[in-house]
Order: structure tokens, then sequence, then C-alpha cells
């Protein structure tokens, strides 16, 4: 089994993390994030991945690079950005004639792929795509189907707050209905090419399951899912609450609550409280500070009896000693707080 995974958005929503770093390669728990989407994948039988991007690609081939076993990865370089659609498209030639897995590298979920798949040999489907329940459609467009289990149509965001099934972002696609698509053209697989496949009567089906699933494109939503891993709520994943990984330093006098990962190389002083935040590799936190919900990117610093609440910081951030932050987002290499004339910007 082959797949395509989507890593070619510019993390917007998750600013300033991604002023530096690709979202999948953003830090989760231990590992960039991509790591356990190629996990997932290779626990599913899948052997070989298509990435590709236009957005920070030298980072991609370090990643490529550092990563060993299954999947093999083949990179193709987005010259201009593809769209989801796009990518897809222009990767058909490297993917036989076999159906493929497609899916955002921005979703953290134990989704049963191995099922998807059967579900989707079974209805001889040209496309099927994993639904996800939620109570509140709004920030998605809702996904109906028919008793059979058909989607039916791709419905516009509602405007009032409404449950029902959305697009979980994995599909299990057929290479043929693809091919009349241009490679190397901007498209949507969910805008365009969908309803395209709905509408030329294509059968295209869903795959509801109450699966663990948190895309990770807000800070909010990047720290959630960190809890969720910590709460034992992802199948598969298995932490320590708190997180502390290998090679990081904290003060026996520091307090770390529950939903805390401090990551490889990240350093705690003596009596900083650290609450319901992730530090990234080799982030300092000095003696006295305290830190809740909150993101601390790669090399980030709080200074001594700084206080930093719902921020988020990117890499070589750093918060003055005494300084008080909240609800901010602090570019990468800024400096704020005390005397500081480099204002952030607000969450």
């Amino acid at each position: 089994m082959k797949a395509v995974v989507l890593v070619g958005g510019v993390g917007t929503r998750l600013r300033p993390i991604t002023e530096t770093i690709p979202k999948p390669l953003v830090w989760l728990m231990d590992r960039p994030s991509l790591d356990h989407v190629l996990d997932h994948l290779s626990s599913h039988g899948v052997h070989e991945v298509v990435l590709s991007s236009s957005y920070l690609e030298s980072t991609f081939h370090a990643f490529i690079e550092a990563r060993h076993g299954d999947p093999r990865i083949t990179w193709i370089t987005e010259t201009e950005p593809l769209g989801t659609g796009g990518a897809i498209v222009s990767a058909l030639d490297r993917l036989g004639d076999e159906p493929f897995l497609a899916l955002n590298g921005d979703i953290l979920t134990d989704l049963d792929l191995t099922a998807m798949i059967a579900l989707h040999r079974e209805r001889h489907a040209a496309a099927t795509i994993a639904l996800h329940h939620v109570e509140d459609a709004r920030p998605f467009g809702l996904v109906p189907t028919d008793a059979e289990g058909r989607v039916l149509e791709f419905r516009e965001k509602p405007t009032e707050r409404v449950p029902g099934d959305v697009n979980a972002g994995t599909y299990v696609l057929e290479p043929a209905v693809l091919r009349s698509w241009p490679s190397g053209t901007n498209l949507s697989i969910e805008r365009e090419i969908f309803p395209a496949l709905i509408a030329a009567g294509h059968p295209v089906h869903g795959f509801l399951s109450d699966a663990y699933w948190l895309d990770l494109g807000t800070p909010r939503q990047y720290l959630q899912a960190h809890f969720d891993l910590l709460d034992g709520r992802v199948g598969g994943a298995s932490y320590p609450a708190p997180f502390v990984a290998d090679g990081a330093r904290v003060h026996l006098r520091a307090h770390l609550g529950r939903w805390v990962v401090v990551g490889r190389g990240a350093e705690v002083g003596p009596d900083a409280e650290i609450d319901d935040s992730v530090l990234h590799p080799n982030a300092v936190v000095e003696a006295g500070a305290r830190i809740v919900g909150s993101i601390l990117g790669p090399r980030a610093r709080v200074g001594a009896g700084a206080t930093v609440r719902d921020c988020a910081l990117a890499e070589a951030a750093s918060v003055e000693p005494g300084a008080t932050l909240q609800g901010e987002r602090v570019s990468a290499g800024r400096r704020v707080g005390g005397s500081s004339k480099d204002p952030a910007r607000p969450m």
C-alpha cells in the first residue's frame, strides 16, 4: 500500500511557531508530528509515502535524512503551492494503478486504516472519505451520506451550530478517476475533485468511525493533542504525565503539572512552575518563572521570575526576567517584556 501525505500548508493558524518550522514538523511529544503520522501508516501496511511542499523545503530534507525504516519516503518539490488536490494528482505517476491512501499531515488520529481500506474495496468505491462526528460543524462543513454510506454532497460551513459528520482528512482513492485532472495545477480535493466525482456518478463513500481525531492547526488544539496523549486517549500511544524527554533538565525544586511536556535538551530552573504547557527542544525556563497554557518553541527562553500565560513563543523568542505576558504571540528571535520596545502580537 502507498500513501500521499499532504504537508504543503504554511501553518498560518499556528503562527508564530510555524514561522521557521513547517506545521507537520512541529514537535509533538518526543518527535516531529509527521513521525507519528508515518508510524501510524506503517502499522497499517503502508511501505511507501510521497511528500511534497514548497514551504521551508530544506527542513523536510533534514527530516527525511534523519528518519529510518518504514515507510520509504519519496519527495516531490512543488515550485508553487498545489493545494490538497493538486499535490495528490501530481503524485499519481509515483503511485501505480492500485488504490492508495491520501491524508493531511497535521492530523492526530488512531483511525483504523486497515478497516477503511477493506470497506473501500468491498464497496468498489472510487473514493472513500474518513468521517468524524462533531457537535459543532461550523469550522468544518458537513458531509451527508445516504443509508448505504454513499456521500451525497459537500456542504459549506454552516453559520449556526449544528451537529454532523465532517471530512476527517483521510482518503482511499482510485488513481483511474483522478487521471483526467491536469498535473501541476492548484486544486482542492474538497471543493473541486470530490464534488466533480459525485456529480459524475462515481461511488464516493464515507467511513464513519469513533476514532480519536484532532486537527493540530491552532495553538489551543496543538496543546489539547498533548493533553490527550498524556491522558492515554490516543490508541497506540503511551506517555507518562508529565512527560520529560531524554536529555531535558528539570530542577528538583521546579513544579510540573500533569499536562506538561518538556522536550529534549530543555531546561527548567529552580522554583519555576509550569502547567498545561509544552516546551520544545532546548527551550529554557529560568528560576521562579511561571508558565501556564503556553507553547515555548525551540530555544525559546523565559527569564527568571517572568510570567507567561496563554502565549506562543516561536523559535529563539525570549521574555525578559520579571516580565508578564498574557495571550501573546512572539515571533522568532524576538525579545519582549521589561524595557523591550519590540511588542508581541495578541493571540
